[in-house]
């Protein structure tokens, strides 16, 4: 998957939006403040870091071995929470979208309900 359809499919999503908080790398997408995707568009080295249900992540890491990996540029504490795909060695598409899907979404339950409610009711932050 390209790094502009990693990014669109990241955008779609409801109060999605782009923000570089260290620098140029990684691009990172956030919904109101939380970062559920960091893109690292290199192409020597193109990752994915996701946030994902702990046990999600783990199954992920066993199905996609030495491709999905703990995340990237992630305090230890967070390694659990987060997922790195390598770009470079993974060619599922359908996979990919999903694992976005997901991030978002993982991120998007842990928001406060009256600031999710204003999220899907399309209120500013």
């Amino acid at each position: 998957m390209t790094n502009e359809r990693i990014r669109a499919l990241c955008l779609e999503k409801c109060g999605a939006y782009e923000d570089m908080p260290f620098g140029i790398t990684p691009l990172c997408f956030k919904v109101r403040g939380r970062i559920f995707a960091e893109l690292y568009p290199q192409e020597e080295n193109r990752r994915l870091t996701l946030s994902c249900d702990a046990a999600f992540a783990h199954a992920l890491r066993l199905q996609y071995p030495g491709v999905i990996l703990p995340g990237y540029h992630c305090p230890e504490r967070l390694k659990p929470y987060k997922n790195t795909v390598r770009l470079d060695s993974f060619s599922n598409d359908e996979a990919l979208s999903s694992m976005i899907a997901h991030a978002y979404e993982h991120v998007t339950k842990k928001l406060p309900r009256r600031e999710r409610e204003a999220l899907f009711a399309g209120e500013p932050i």
